[in-house]
């Protein structure tokens, strides 16, 4: 499975941004889809998990502001950032399970996911 992040960018606080997470090889239907985030400095955190029945996961800096959602026709998953903050700045990564792992949706730690897209920069500006 491969995934691949992408739409991030340059925006100012208070915009909103999509990112987008295409996945090859494998049906994503099958597969729990999450983003998560490094800052500079800092480790990598979880942002937001959806799975195959659309239920979702958000961590707490992000609920309200953020959707993850996933078009299993497309193949893709998808993170819709709004109200964005400052401390949102980071680069993004889409990572992925398959559904048999046993896992429950709040496994929101990195090594609960086995596949991991190139990370897709955002920045936001105060």
């Amino acid at each position: 499975v491969q995934l691949q992040a992408y739409g991030g960018g340059l925006v100012q606080a208070g915009g909103s941004l999509r990112l987008s997470c295409a996945v090859f090889g494998r049906t994503v239907r099958n597969y729990v889809m999450g983003w998560f985030r490094q800052a500079p400095g800092k480790e990598r955190e979880f942002v937001a998990a959806i799975n195959l029945s659309g239920n979702t996961f958000y961590a707490d800096s992000v609920k309200g502001r953020f959707t993850i959602s996933r078009d299993n026709a497309k193949n893709t998953g998808y993170l819709q950032m709004n109200s964005l903050k400052p401390e949102d700045t980071a680069i993004y990564y889409c990572a992925a399970r398959h559904k048999d792992l046993g896992y429950s949706l709040r496994s929101s730690y990195p090594a609960a996911f086995r596949y991991w897209g190139h990370g897709t920069q955002v920045t936001v500006s105060s």
